[in-house]
């Protein structure tokens, strides 16, 4: 099992992207994960990864400022010269910095209708065709209502059906173990259903979004297993906030019998 940490979630809000690889790389992790580096030009978060010696696992989509709602724009209809436009600059940044993985999130909307579905079909067919050039493979999150209440993609069934109709090797499923427990529970059978589908995996507790081992409705030694089981051998993303001190809360990957 490889764990990859990621960056805006496990390290000080206040902490640079230079500072948040740093102290990755400092408690021993060997790769991370990232949203789109806002303000940092592809030569220096180049530079900032680089210098600490990281795999960069998955690279977001740029969205804008995600702290203020902009969650992308796949799935809204008029908006698809804008969406080629970031999906060519996300590309750029994660070619330049080795991500094998894009996430390509879909947006936040009001009041959903099938114009927003035949958009985010079409945009997605595109963003496929164009990561298999540069031999990228992009994941879609369903994310749950707690997260984000407005966010289009947050039905794992839905996201199997059109990444099954679309039905390319560059588009996948992005796995988040906290987002299927609030969404639709039943993780033995859902992990078994979704894995052939899974391009990446990210876990964190339920409800609190802490470290795994922390008191919440995910027993994390049963699904970590699962995952193996059933076959995956990805990189897992710890896409959770430490409830204390950042190096004392990763003591549950060793007692889980496993290493960064």
């Amino acid at each position: 099992m490889k764990f990859c940490a990621n960056l805006f979630f496990m390290f000080p809000k206040e902490s640079t992207m230079a500072e948040r690889y740093a102290l990755a790389k400092e408690v021993g992790f060997k790769a991370v994960e990232s949203r789109f580096p806002m303000g940092h030009t592809v030569s220096e978060v180049k530079q900032i990864k680089e210098n600490s010696g990281l795999q960069l696992v998955m690279l977001n989509l740029k969205t804008g400022d995600v702290s203020k709602g902009e969650l992308g724009v796949t799935a809204i209809p008029g908006k698809e010269s804008v969406f080629k436009d970031i999906l060519r600059e996300t590309i750029e940044y994660a070619t330049a910095l080795d991500a094998q993985i894009v996430h390509i999130m879909a947006g936040q909307v009001v009041s959903k209708s099938l114009e927003n579905w035949n958009t985010y079909e079409k945009n997605l067919r595109y963003a496929a065709a164009e990561l298999g050039k540069y031999n990228l493979m992009g994941v879609i999150e369903p994310v749950c209502q707690y997260a984000w209440p407005k966010y289009y993609l947050n039905d794992f069934f839905k996201a199997v059906e059109i990444i099954k109709k679309i039905n390319s090797p560059n588009l996948k499923l992005l796995l988040d173990i906290f987002h299927l427990q609030h969404i639709h529970g039943d993780l033995y059978h859902n992990i078994k259903l979704f894995m052939p589908y899974v391009g990446h995996v990210q876990i964190a507790q339920v409800p609190n979004r802490h470290e795994p081992d922390t008191p919440g409705e995910i027993n994390y030694q049963y699904v970590l297993k699962l995952l193996q089981d059933f076959g995956y051998k990805g990189w897992v993303g710890l896409e959770y906030i430490p409830k204390g001190d950042l190096k004392e809360g990763l003591k549950w990957i060793k007692n889980y019998g496993y290493s960064l």
